[in-house]
């Protein structure tokens, strides 16, 4: 079983690091494999919205998002980590994002998300609203803990005084592994849930 986690701070020993570090440290325990892709920092360009991908595999832009794609399908869960910026994701992350989920034609049904976010003050809860609607609109089932998973700090010095921060981070690394092997038991047994896709609401008519 095995998660990948994707960092999207372009400090790559910074404060959203050295949050995901103590998820991955947790998961280890836990018995699942981990791959950390550092998405911070690349050269990631937009979607542009050039329907290259519904008629070929992945997207016409081919660079860290394809790579990863690739590795996404084989996955159990995906952990996006971001900083907060202007109350929001990064932008790195949030361009990689809408192209991964855009360009991946495979089923993401039942693996597992989780969204990590830092800050010095304010606008994690905003951004972590963002991050998990990735996960929601693709059948993924979220992974929670005993807070929102934030942390916060303005250096990775100050993220490890966060000490709620951190046992939060330990929580859904713990939650995060007994729901992927659930499921992948679960689906050994019955198989995944029906998806209907039939109905499609646009109101052509203005109705």
């Amino acid at each position: 079983m095995k998660v990948l986690v994707l960092n999207g701070s372009p400090n790559e020993h910074g404060c959203t690091a050295t949050a995901l570090e103590e998820v991955i440290r947790t998961l280890r325990e836990e018995g699942i494999e981990t791959e950390l892709i550092q998405v911070g920092g690349e050269d990631i360009i937009g979607c542009k919205a050039c329907g290259y991908c519904e008629i070929n595999e992945g997207c016409v832009y081919d660079d860290l998002v394809n790579e990863t794609a690739a590795k996404f399908k084989e996955a159990d869960g995906l952990i996006i980590g971001s900083p907060v910026y202007y109350g929001s994701p990064n932008g790195t992350i949030l361009s990689f994002l809408d192209r991964l989920f855009y360009s991946t034609g495979f089923s993401k049904q039942m693996k597992v998300g989780a969204a990590v976010v830092s800050c010095r003050r304010g606008g994690n809860t905003a951004s972590f609203d963002v991050l998990n609607k990735y996960f929601s609109i693709s059948g993924m089932p979220i992974a929670t803990s005993t807070y929102w998973n934030q942390v916060h700090g303005f250096t990775s010095e100050d993220v490890k005084k966060d000490l709620e921060g951190l046992q939060t981070m330990r929580n859904l690394g713990r939650n995060m592994a007994f729901l992927i092997r659930a499921i992948a038991e679960e689906k050994a047994r019955t198989g995944l849930p029906n998806v209907e896709e039939d109905a499609f609401t646009s109101f052509p008519d203005g109705k």
